[in-house]
């Protein structure tokens, strides 16, 4: 896959549960709310990610005081009325030294379960959670900025099992294949025939010619949001399909995308395995023989086809078939690896032994 620059791997679930069956379970993105609450001198409780009865109490008094419904659940509005601890969630944005918010504080959290001295858990970007970020970073084999972009979430949020949701997809483009038809290019981007002709300024009952430059609605639709089991399952039913150890399927997966096939990169690639349209017609045609559907389970197939393509080429040697995979076969050939590429593969190597 040719170098690009990777995204942040998703937008994240909301913060809590709304079951009653699931009051109790352990959600990271709950700390967010807890260090809210505690700093409006409503919770006293411990910063333990469990939205328990304290926790609920606790945010249906400040929805009252608030003037919002007494729901217990931090919906939007509520996190909104909790001012900068509030907002955003953890996944949102890149953090650095210096922000506050309740990212900051799901942050910090996951870097103290991991053992690393974070100080206070009070939603505030300091020196002393640099500094455990960049311990946390050294010892997963990252780069240590004490920056917490895409590929340091990614890991963070697989540690603590933050739930995964889907983020609106930018604006994309696709160029018309021989045989594609406008019905099948929307459902492939899960947007509808007529909004996508009405995009283009196209009559749906014309013919759709090849080589023609679509502009992709994707960004005007909430997208389609997958359950990151379901996605686990396609990565194992596949992986044991061609033959590809699971760990390194499941770690390339997360790296690339957090599980979210929803996710369009700037360079185009797409899905949970984050596929270029070029590299899914040559598996298509050299590998599988016959046209695989945009699915979430399709684009697994691709991806992990692919990869095992790549270790085959390589002799089963996983650090030059992930780099392959990220920079290209022929320019690891020609070049070796580059300096990010490397950082990719140590990221997706580190990645696999908690997967």
């Amino acid at each position: 896959m040719p170098l690009r620059t990777l995204l942040c791997a998703a937008m994240l679930a909301a913060a809590v549960p709304t079951a009653a069956a699931a009051r109790m379970s352990s959600n990271p993105q709950t700390v967010g709310l807890q260090v809210a609450l505690r700093a409006a001198h409503l919770y006293a409780g411990p910063i333990d990610a469990i939205r328990g009865p304290a926790t609920v109490r606790a945010t249906r008094e400040f929805q009252r005081r608030a003037g919002l419904v007494p729901d217990g659940l931090a919906g939007r509005r509520t996190r909104a009325a909790l001012g900068r601890l509030g907002r955003p969630l953890f996944g949102a944005r890149t953090i650095v030294r210096g922000c506050v918010g309740w990212d900051v504080s799901v942050l910090q959290f996951l870097l103290r379960q991991d053992g690393h001295a974070v100080g206070a858990i009070d939603g505030r970007f300091g020196a002393r959670t640099e500094a455990a970020l960049r311990g946390y970073q050294r010892g997963l084999g990252l780069h240590a900025d004490g920056i917490a972009g895409p590929r340091t979430i990614a890991a963070l949020s697989l540690q603590g099992r933050v739930p995964v949701a889907a983020r609106r997809a930018p604006q994309v483009h696709y160029v018309v294949r021989v045989g594609d038809t406008l019905t099948e290019i929307a459902t492939r981007y899960h947007t509808t025939t007529s909004l996508l002709a009405r995009a283009n300024a196209l009559d749906p009952s014309k013919i759709l010619f090849a080589g023609a430059r679509l502009r992709i609605p994707t960004g005007s639709h909430a997208p389609i949001i997958v359950d990151p089991f379901d996605v686990r399952l396609s990565l194992s039913r596949w992986s044991s399909h061609y033959g590809v150890d699971a760990s390194l399927v499941r770690a390339l997966a997360w790296m690339e995308s957090g599980f979210n096939n929803n996710l369009v990169s700037s360079a185009g690639a797409t899905g949970v395995m984050q596929l270029l349209p070029q590299t899914w017609d040559y598996v298509e045609t050299s590998l599988v023989g016959g046209r695989v559907p945009h699915t979430v389970d399709g684009n697994v197939r691709v991806g992990v086809a692919y990869l095992r393509r790549l270790l085959s080429e390589f002799q089963g040697d996983k650090r030059l078939a992930l780099a392959a995979w990220y920079q290209g076969p022929a320019a690891v050939r020609r070049r070796g690896l580059y300096a990010e590429t490397r950082s990719f593969v140590a990221a997706v190597l580190a990645l696999e032994q908690r997967m």
